[in-house]
């Protein structure tokens, strides 16, 4: 006996008279004009593809936005485009599933799937690009005017992926590991070549090392949206602690604010409250809120050009540090401010890392908590330390929150720090409450302070200047913040 495998199925789709398809196309307004504006960012999007295009004159370059990713059976998450084809088209929020740029010498090119007619049966039929499903979609001139590109339909890609490269020597290159569909196509008219596309990727993260006019000032404006949403949360920990499980209440106050500033969260939020602070990627959230515990909150809001923010603010949830939690924090503070002090243009990557990890160290031993010298434990045979501090103090920002992730390592960890460059300094001490090493009135505290620097000319700039650091500042912020009438 034999079994057939059963035809997969669609409960959902529904039949379309002709009756209703006749109907459906008449008597509408005209498209409204929100896409025949330029998008600010083709002030500067030229000249970063150009810089690409420089550093592979003979090849053709795909640049994929990447596809919908399924969240749950026929559900797809939030389409956000790949941060290299944000970069390079200044398209963000959810543009443009599916579409890829195409760079090849001075030429650059964008394929996307554009509005249709609405006598096309896709306008009321595909959940995907249906205006009556997703909204409006742009045309091609329109998508044209907003982007400052030369824009091609996708269903030309193929083709125009498979013509003859201006150089025979060139080659044809993809980012890896976003369009699974285009890479294929890639791969069945060239061949494998991960090797090639890994020098695109490569090439595509180290640019983004220093930001430009642009990037900053969108990174400004990341830094200026979060603050909002942490303000809305420190408005809300009396709420938080009154309805329980107060992690997730303090996640959602920051995750509507995010949505309402942005374009939504730039990584999954950290709302960690009393031991749970100990655990670096907390982010299961579902802990409360008590007095006399830390709410360590780690979060940041990605504007709508995906440019996102990350900073970190521990704060009593009673509004007061008591005693031992105010030690903890003073230590990470001064070791904070040693990290700060060390991001200056010429300064080594790492260079922010040890002097911030020296004060955790110093203080460790001061404390009487670390078993070995400080000089030992900072040692390539040591490292003690990290049982406190296991994480590093800094990472580029930008487009990601990890930015520049595949970057050369010499140019990266190895590096030196130039004007222009974007990163974190956060060093933190956790004390988890089943570490018998530490004082007993110590356990269960964790503490981080993150913020977001800048890299000038003569030293650097502090883009999140504006949330407070001191210790006797949070707490005469918090009671601000929570004193003002609700809006």
């Amino acid at each position: 006996m034999t079994t057939k495998t059963p035809a997969p199925s669609n409960n959902r789709l529904a039949a379309y008279s002709q009756a209703f398809r006749d109907f459906i196309p008449e008597q509408w307004a005209p498209y409204p004009a929100t896409w025949r504006a330029p998008l600010a960012a083709t002030a500067v999007t030229p000249a970063r593809r150009t810089a690409i295009a420089d550093q592979f004159p003979s090849d053709r370059l795909v640049i994929p936005a990447g596809p919908y990713r399924t969240r749950s059976n026929d559900c797809d998450y939030r389409f956000r485009p790949h941060s290299a084809f944000a970069h390079l088209t200044g398209l963000g929020e959810d543009f443009e599933p599916d579409a890829a740029l195409v760079i090849e010498g001075s030429t650059a090119a964008l394929y996307f799937h554009a509005r249709v007619d609405r006598t096309d049966p896709e306008f009321y039929a595909s959940s995907q690009y249906g205006e009556m499903w997703v909204g409006p979609r742009p045309s091609l001139d329109e998508m044209a005017t907003y982007t400052g590109l030369t824009v091609h339909d996708s269903r030309d890609l193929k083709s125009a992926l498979a013509a003859p490269l201006a150089d025979p020597e060139g080659k044809l290159r993809i980012v890896p590991g976003v369009d699974p569909r285009l890479e294929a196509l890639v791969t069945a008219l060239r061949g494998p070549d991960a090797a090639a596309d890994a020098e695109l990727a490569q090439a595509l993260s180290e640019a983004r090392l220093i930001k430009d006019a642009y990037a900053v000032a969108e990174m400004d404006k990341a830094c200026a949206a979060t603050l909002v949403g942490f303000e809305a949360v420190i408005a809300d920990i009396p709420a938080a602690v009154r309805r329980g499980r107060g992690e997730r209440w303090v996640e959602g106050v920051f995750g509507l604010h995010a949505r309402h500033q942005g374009n939504a969260v730039g990584y999954d939020t950290i709302a960690a409250a009393g031991d749970h602070a100990c655990t670096l990627h907390w982010i299961r959230n579902d802990g409360a809120l008590r007095d006399g515990d830390l709410l360590l909150l780690d979060a940041g809001v990605e504007v709508d050009s995906l440019y996102t923010a990350d900073i970190t603010r521990t704060l009593p949830v009673s509004g007061r540090f008591s005693p031992a939690q105010r030690r903890v924090y003073e230590a990470v503070l001064a070791a904070q401010q040693a990290g700060i002090d060390a991001a200056k243009p010429g300064a080594k990557f790492l260079d922010v890392h040890k002097a911030a990890v020296r004060v955790v160290a110093e203080k460790l031993s001061e404390w009487g908590i670390l078993p070995v010298s400080v000089n030992h434990t900072l040692s390539k045979k040591g490292g003690e330390f990290r049982r406190w501090m296991v994480h590093g103090t800094s990472h580029h920002l930008g487009l990601d929150v990890h930015d520049c992730a595949q970057a050369r390592r010499e140019l990266y960890r190895g590096g030196k720090l130039k004007p222009g460059m974007i990163i974190t300094v956060e060093p933190g001490i956790y004390f988890k409450s089943t570490d018998l090493m530490v004082p007993e009135e110590l356990r269960g505290i964790g503490v981080r302070i993150e913020d977001d620097i800048l890299i000038t000319e003569d030293g650097c700039r502090v883009l999140s200047s504006a949330f407070p650091r001191d210790p006797d500042a949070v707490e005469a912020w918090m009671a601000d913040v929570q004193s003002r009438p609700v809006s």
